[in-house]
């Protein structure tokens, strides 16, 4: 009886150990995140909503390309009463650091951004970030990015960040 409790703690932890490291990316996975906010006044006279959905594939298990679509919408703008929105869509390219839940990454990304806030331009620029698997296939993503209008150059420019979850598939 013994000898059978000394081998299930061995095979236990190794079943552990493989459960854990299933939050990794792999070469020809997909992921899909989403993200929102909203703010608003103390009166809730105006406010404001953005949404944020992307669509990134793995070439390998480090190297995702994918398309990010953001839109922003505003009500009641300077006491004017009107509504504002504003969109941009980017395309991505990160490389993402294997530390099996943690999956920091470094990347670009360019693209257009339109609507009643900004001119109408092409923008780009650096981002990072980390994902923490949940589980298996569903993780939160942290990031951090500065775009920058490409005709105007760096001095034109502003930070993104976000908060979101993700999945894999």
């Amino acid at each position: 009886m013994r000898r059978k409790f000394f081998f299930i703690i061995p095979v236990a932890a190794l079943l552990l150990v493989a459960t854990t490291a299933q939050g990794q990316f792999e070469a020809g996975n997909w992921e899909l995140k989403l993200a929102g906010n909203g703010a608003n006044d103390q009166d809730f006279d105006g406010g404001t909503v953005a949404i944020t959905g992307s669509l990134g594939y793995f070439t390998s298990k480090e190297f995702e390309v994918g398309l990010r679509q953001s839109l922003n919408w505003s009500d009641s703008v300077e006491d004017t009463g009107d509504s504002i929105w504003s969109g941009d869509t980017r395309i991505f390219a990160n490389y993402h650091f294997d530390m099996d839940r943690w999956q920091p990454y470094v990347g670009v990304f360019g693209g257009y951004i339109y609507g009643d806030v900004a001119d109408d331009s092409w923008i780009g620029g650096p981002e990072v970030g980390v994902k923490y698997f949940v589980n298996s296939t569903t993780f939160i993503d942290v990031n951090a990015a500065y775009a920058f209008n490409l005709e105007e150059g760096l001095d034109e420019g502003g930070f993104l960040y976000g908060l979101g979850v993700g999945f894999r598939f």
